[in-house]
C-alpha cells in the first residue's frame, strides 16, 4: 500500500508541475521537474545506544541566608536646658520619582518671642573620591518668657566636614564652632529692689572642635579599624576656658568568620584655666589651672556561634588624673575615689528566634569622661568656673540584661535594666549664695544607680514612623538629701505621617518627671530671722510638638510648627520656666 500510495502522490505533483508550466509566465523564469530515483527502504531500522538513568534526584543548594541585624537609630534626646528643644528633625518629603542628589536646602522662618530660626545645609553630590559639607545653624528669641530680654537666648553653630577615599581607606576631618548666648533669670523679681540690667546677667559660651581621622571602608576586610585625633575649646564669659586635646580609636581583627579581637580606646588631656582677676578682683588674687588627664581602653574576644550564641570576653582599664582627697572635706566636692580603675566587659547573647528575638546580659563598668564643654549644653546656668570641681564620673561594676526583637514587619522593639555602683556622679544643685546659678554637688559614698530604658519602632512603608523612648532612673543617694537635677523619668513619644506627596506632618510628646532643686525659707529663732535651705520639687514637664512640611514645587516648601503646645510653663532646672505656645513658620529651599 506505501508504494502505490507514493506513486499516487507523485503522480499528482507531475500533473501540477504541467498546469503550472502550461500557465502565461508572470515576469518569473518557468520552472523544470529534473527526471529524479527514489529508493524506498522500508526494512530500515534507527537504533541509538542505550542511555544511563540517574534516579537520584537533583540537589540544588540553598541560597546563602542574609544576616539581619537590628540597629536602632533612635534620635538623641538631650535637650536645650532653656526650653526642650520639641523642634521635629526636618525630614525629606517622597519624591514622586529618584532625583539627581544635591544635598543643598536653606531655610528661614520667624515666630513669636522674637523668635529667628535659620539652616542652611550644603553638601556635595554623591562622588567616589570625595565628600564634603557645611552645615549652619541659628535659633535665637530676643524676648523669654521672664522679663522680656532678661530671658533671651540664641544659639548659633557651623560645622564643615569632608572626606577623602583611597581604595579601602578613608581620611577625614572636622571643624565646629558655636556661640550661644544666655541669661541668669531665675530670680524672683518681687524680692529685688530693681529689675536686674540684662548685661549683668548674661552668660555667653564660645565652642570650638577639630578632628581628624582614618578609617577603613571596606567592610569584608580582616582589619577594621578608626582612629581619630582632635581638640576641643570651650570659654565662658567669666573667662573660664577649658583645652581638650583627645585621641580615640576602634580596631577589629577577624581571627575567622565567627570569631574576632577588638580594642577600643579613648584618651582626654584637658588644662582648665580663669582670670580670677577679672571676677574676683581682691589683692593677691591669681590666677586659676588644674590639668586633667584621662585614659580608658577596652580590650575583648568576641565570638559568633552558627547556633545562635554570641560572646564577648574582655576588661575595661581606665586612669584619671582626679580627684585625690578635697581639702577640708566638703561633703558636696568628691573625695577619695581610685585613680584607677579595672572592670569586666563580659556579654552573652542568645537568640530565642533567629533573626526576631535576642536576649543578652553581661558584666560592665567605665570611666565617663565629664567636661565642661558637655556640662553646659546640659546646665547653661553653672556657676564660675573656679567654683565648681568637674571631676570623671566612676561607674563601677554594672549588671544588664535585656532584648531585642523584631516580632513582625516593621516593628522593633529594645528593653535594657541596669544596676551599678557610682562614685563621682554629678548633680545640679542651686548655689547657696546665689540660687540663680548652680554648682556641681557629689555624694561622698558610693551610690547605686538603677536604670530600666526601653524602646519601640514602628515603620510602615515609608509612610508612617511611629517610636518611642522611655527611661526610668534611681539614685540611691546618701549624703545628699535628694538627686537634684536628675529626674526619675524621662519619656518621649515621636511620630512623622506623610500625609500626600506633598504634605509632611510630624508630632513630638516629652515628659519629664519633677525634679529637685534649693531654695530659702526664713523663720524665727529667738526673735531673729534665720534663712533654712529647703528643697524644692518642680512640676512634670509635658512639651506637645506639631509640624507640617508643604511642597509647593520640587525645590520650594513652606513649614510651620508649634511648639509647647500645652502652654506649661514649666522649670526643667528649678526657678527657671521655659517659654509658653512658641510657633515658627517659614520657608525652605533646595538645590
Amino acid at each position: 500500500m506505501r508504494p502505490l500510495l507514493l506513486v499516487a502522490g507523485l503522480s499528482g505533483a507531475a500533473a501540477l508541475g504541467a498546469q503550472a508550466q502550461a500557465q502565461p509566465a508572470r515576469g518569473r523564469a518557468r520552472g523544470t521537474i529534473q527526471d529524479a530515483e527514489i529508493e524506498i527502504v522500508k526494512d530500515r531500522v534507527n537504533t541509538l545506544p542505550e542511555a544511563t538513568r540517574n534516579f537520584e534526584k537533583i540537589r540544588l543548594a540553598p541560597p546563602p541566608k542574609p544576616t539581619r541585624t537590628v540597629t536602632y537609630t533612635y534620635p538623641d534626646f538631650r535637650l536645650p536646658a532653656t526650653r526642650l528643644n520639641t523642634a521635629i528633625p526636618v525630614l525629606p518629603i517622597a519624591p514622586e520619582a529618584p532625583s539627581l542628589l544635591t544635598g543643598n536646602y536653606l531655610k528661614l522662618g520667624i515666630g513669636n518671642y522674637g523668635t529667628v530660626y535659620g539652616r542652611a545645609h550644603l553638601h556635595s553630590t554623591r562622588n567616589e573620591k570625595y565628600s564634603y559639607g557645611l552645615d549652619l545653624r541659628h535659633q535665637g528669641s530676643a524676648n523669654g518668657p521672664v522679663d522680656g530680654s532678661n530671658s533671651a537666648t540664641s544659639q548659633s553653630s557651623a560645622a564643615l566636614t569632608g572626606e577623602v577615599y583611597q581604595g579601602s581607606a578613608a581620611l577625614g576631618a572636622s571643624l565646629d564652632y558655636g556661640r550661644e548666648r544666655y541669661h541668669f533669670y531665675g530670680y524672683d523679681a518681687s524680692k529685688l529692689a530693681a529689675t536686674p540690667d540684662k548685661g549683668s546677667i548674661e552668660q555667653t559660651f564660645n565652642r570650638f572642635g577639630a578632628r581628624g581621622y582614618a578609617r577603613n571602608r571596606a567592610p569584608d576586610a580582616a582589619i577594621q579599624y578608626e582612629l581619630g585625633l582632635g581638640y576641643k575649646y570651650w570659654k565662658d564669659a567669666y573667662t573660664s576656658s577649658e583645652g581638650n586635646f583627645f585621641l580615640d580609636g576602634k580596631l577589629g581583627y577577624a581571627l575567622s568568620e565567627t570569631s574576632k579581637l577588638t580594642l577600643q580606646g579613648e584618651a582626654s588631656f584637658i588644662t582648665e584655666k580663669e582670670d580670677l582677676a577679672v571676677t574676683t578682683p581682691q589683692p593677691g588674687t591669681s590666677n586659676f589651672s588644674r590639668a586633667r588627664n584621662f585614659v580608658q581602653v577596652t580590650p575583648a574576644y568576641e565570638l559568633t556561634g552558627k547556633t545562635g550564641v554570641s560572646l564577648t570576653l574582655g576588661a575595661t582599664l581606665g586612669y584619671s588624673s582626679e580627684p585625690g582627697t578635697v581639702p577640708g572635706g566638703n561633703t558636696d566636692q568628691p573625695n577619695g575615689v581610685s585613680k584607677t580603675a579595672v572592670y569586666p566587659a563580659l556579654r552573652i547573647g542568645y537568640a530565642l528566634v533567629p533573626e526576631k528575638l535576642q536576649i543578652y546580659g553581661g558584666l560592665g563598668g567605665a570611666l565617663q569622661r565629664v567636661t565642661r564643654y558637655d556640662l553646659t549644653q546640659e546646665n547653661p546656668w553653672l556657676a564660675r568656673g573656679a567654683s565648681q570641681t568637674v571631676a570623671d564620673a566612676h561607674q563601677g561594676v554594672s549588671v544588664y540584661g535585656g532584648f531585642t526583637a523584631a516580632p513582625a514587619s516593621g516593628l522593633e522593639v529594645a528593653a535594657r535594666a541596669t544596676f551599678s555602683r557610682s562614685r563621682n556622679l554629678y548633680f545640679y544643685r542651686n548655689s547657696l549664695t546665689d540660687t540663680t546659678k548652680f554648682d556641681l554637688v557629689y555624694d561622698q559614698e558610693s551610690i547605686g544607680v538603677t536604670n530600666v530604658h526601653a524602646e519601640v519602632l514602628y515603620s510602615a512603608a515609608e509612610k508612617v514612623r511611629v517610636g518611642l523612648k522611655a527611661d526610668f532612673n534611681h539614685y540611691g543617694v546618701k549624703n545628699l538629701d535628694q538627686a537634684y537635677g536628675r529626674p526619675s523619668f524621662i519619656g518621649t513619644l515621636y511620630g512623622t505621617y506623610n500625609a500626600t506627596d506633598k504634605l509632611l506632618l510630624g508630632a513630638n510628646l516629652y515628659y519629664y518627671a519633677g525634679n529637685y532643686g534649693v531654695g530659702y525659707r526664713t523663720n524665727l529663732a529667738n526673735g531673729f530671722p534665720v534663712r533654712e535651705v529647703v528643697s524644692r520639687k518642680t512640676d512634670a514637664v509635658v512639651d506637645l510638638s506639631l509640624r507640617a512640611d508643604y511642597r509647593i514645587t520640587p525645590k520650594f516648601s513652606i513649614f510651620a510648627m508649634g511648639n509647647n503646645l500645652t502652654n506649661r510653663h514649666y522649670q526643667r532646672y528649678l526657678n527657671y520656666q521655659s517659654q509658653g505656645i512658641n510657633v515658627i513658620g517659614g520657608a525652605a529651599y533646595s538645590f
